[in-house]
């Protein structure tokens, strides 16, 4: 423990940039594999038809999403505080902890889900044959709730205390098992919409195991001490996950939003084409996550323990860093929008009609980095309500207005234009909370 405190207290931050960032962007990028390749694998295996069911269901595994974020976010954030601070007394405790909350919460969605998993997709809009395949590849989905949420959530705590290769590796093994049962449950078993969602669930229990026994055969400093709720513990889990989980719920609120708006407006083809838009917009956000789980421990570290340099170098670092690799990726969406959704489909006029569209959205993406980076200091630093303000204004107070009045003045275009509108506005925001507490710090010190 005291050897990676030291490192991440004094080394280089450049050098931790590349030995944190580097991990968790792989390990990031893995975790949006499961469900990229599942569009992909369903896209070109089964058809539109069976890709439509899936995007519109994906919204609502972001429920689980929340889960996983709300206490793996929150732990990991405490833990690295706790490191910082040298107090073994809140790291025995972290690890029991999390897995009863997430046992409980997870029993709570896998019996509600199930039962109402119908009822959710109609008021996204779906409808016969998509309606029916995106009920039966939500309900498997969701049985497989705590496995999901447990290699999730316990996977930050590997993060929090600095173990990124570790981290990365165990996600490695399950994107790779996923991708390896996909073909296979979907095509070669012939189970199409539902072989996808079993392969995940498959994939996410093996994960789940490998990761339950790295804490106990002791490859970390966290215990695997008696599983029990720390109540002493929660109301700062809750503040500080409670930010990150809220983003994931906005997700699911504004997505739901999109493909409402998306089948009022422009129908079944046009519902297909976000779907496609949606999923490379949330892997493109993973590169950007993988680098706040690289910042999160050095902010929480370097905050428990005083240095508040270190953090301000730390935040302006990252910041530049990730909008340096967000524009690589934009700059190609840019260039070549076509071979995006021809990675999905295969219709050609489709894709034809739906580039430009796909343009649209990406247009301000690049400034996402400093978002992220924002919204992961604050959090990392104990502040959950700085990051709920950014996360509420990107995803609904802003959002859903300017999609709704864009939309009715200037037609689905609008839907397409009201993330790349919001997201400029966000980022001004943004930048005048950091600036906001930077000087707080600098007070402080």
């Amino acid at each position: 423990m005291n050897k990676n405190r030291e490192e991440l207290i004094n080394g280089n931050m450049f050098t931790l940039l590349l030995k944190l960032s580097i991990p968790g962007i792989i390990g990031m990028l893995v975790i949006g594999l499961y469900s990229l390749c599942d569009a992909i694998f369903v896209g070109k295996l089964v058809g539109e038809t069976a890709l439509g069911a899936v995007s519109i269901a994906s919204p609502y595994t972001f429920i689980n999403n929340c889960i996983a974020v709300l206490i793996g976010v929150g732990s990991s954030s405490i833990l690295s505080r706790a490191i910082g601070a040298k107090n073994d007394k809140v790291v025995n405790k972290v690890l029991g902890n999390l897995i009863v909350c997430v046992l409980t919460l997870s029993l709570a969605v896998t019996v509600l889900g199930y039962i109402f998993a119908g009822n959710l997709l109609r008021f996204s809009g779906a409808k016969g044959d998509i309606l029916e395949l995106g009920i039966e590849y939500l309900r498997i989905t969701y049985i497989g709730s705590f496995f999901v949420n447990f290699s999730q959530s316990a996977n930050m705590l590997i993060r929090g205390e600095g173990k990124m290769k570790e981290a990365m590796g165990i996600m490695i093994l399950g994107a790779v098992l996923n991708i390896i049962l996909d073909p296979i449950f979907i095509k070669v078993l012939g189970l199409g919409v539902a072989g996808a969602a079993i392969a995940t669930v498959i994939a996410q229990i093996i994960q789940a195991i490998v990761t339950f026994m790295y804490f106990k055969c002791n490859k970390s400093i966290i215990p695997v001490n008696k599983f029990e709720f720390a109540s002493d513990l929660m109301p700062e889990i809750l503040s500080v996950g409670g930010a990150a989980a809220m983003m994931q719920f906005m997700y699911l609120i504004q997505q739901t939003a999109l493909y409402k708006i998306t089948s009022k407006y422009g129908g079944d083809e046009q519902l297909v084409l976000m779907g496609i838009a949606l999923r490379v917009l949330m892997f493109t956000f993973i590169p950007i996550w993988g680098m706040g789980q690289g910042l999160q421990p050095i902010v929480g570290m370097n905050f428990g323990a005083k240095k508040y340099d270190r953090v301000k170098e730390a935040v302006k670092i990252f910041s530049i860093a990730s909008t340096i690799l967000i524009g690589v990726l934009w700059a190609f969406y840019m260039i070549q929008p076509k071979v995006v959704l021809g990675w999905f489909i295969n219709d050609k006029a489709l894709i034809e009609s739906g580039y430009s569209l796909f343009r649209i959205m990406f247009l301000t993406f690049p400034v996402s980095g400093v978002i992220v980076m924002a919204m992961t200091f604050f959090q990392s630093i104990g502040k959950g309500g700085q990051s709920a303000v950014i996360i509420i204004l990107k995803q609904v107070l802003l959002f859903m207005p300017i999609a709704i009045i864009l939309t009715k003045f200037i037609g689905i275009k609008g839907t397409w234009a009201a993330s790349a509108v919001t997201d400029s506005i966000v980022f001004l925001v943004s930048l005048i909370l950091l600036a906001i507490e930077f000087k707080k710090l600098d007070k402080i010190k």
